[in-house]
């Protein structure tokens, strides 16, 4: 029996039906066709999946998509505006933060969340707050990197300094 849902995606409102048993990671990716969150183990082990909810940093693979009813969700595909990467993703992208690209939607959204938390991040603070996010193929030397930096650029007065250069 389908459970019908309203939330806001990335900005836009959305209604949908979804079955009671319908991972979030899945409604994104199945439903509205969102496949920068990657599923990557099932177990909210590995990151790839990390979106915002309200905000917050989450794991998509670990909460229904009944359980964001009425929600402001935001995907790696809602960071961008105007044509115009995020700061962060901008940063990943300078510093040769991503190898494959598989975990880079989760390891993104999850800096995000954190840089705007910790707008003062440090190498040691990244290490220590991102322990949630695996890569299979790096060292994390260039994503602690990017974070660092990408942090730098979403400061308030950085930004606005940037978009009138």
């Amino acid at each position: 029996m389908a459970i019908s849902i309203s939330l806001t995606v990335n900005g836009a409102p959305v209604t949908a039906n979804v079955e009671p048993n319908t991972l979030l990671v899945q409604f994104l990716r199945d439903q509205l066709r969102l496949t920068g969150t990657h599923i990557g183990c099932d177990t909210a082990q590995c990151g790839a999946c990390t979106i915002h909810l309200n905000g917050r940093a989450i794991k998509s693979c670990n909460i229904l998509a009944v359980q964001a009813e009425g929600a402001d969700l935001t995907t790696i595909e809602g960071l961008s505006h105007d044509g115009q990467l995020h700061p962060m993703q901008a940063a990943f992208r300078e510093c040769h933060g991503l190898q494959c690209g598989f975990c880079t939607p989760g390891m993104v959204m999850s800096a995000t969340a954190l840089a705007a938390t910790h707008p003062d991040l440090n190498e040691a603070d990244v290490r220590a707050q991102l322990d949630g996010n695996l890569c299979r193929c790096t060292g994390y030397h260039n994503i602690v990197t990017a974070i660092v930096q990408g942090a730098a650029a979403m400061k308030p007065g950085v930004a606005a300094a940037a978009k009138a250069a």
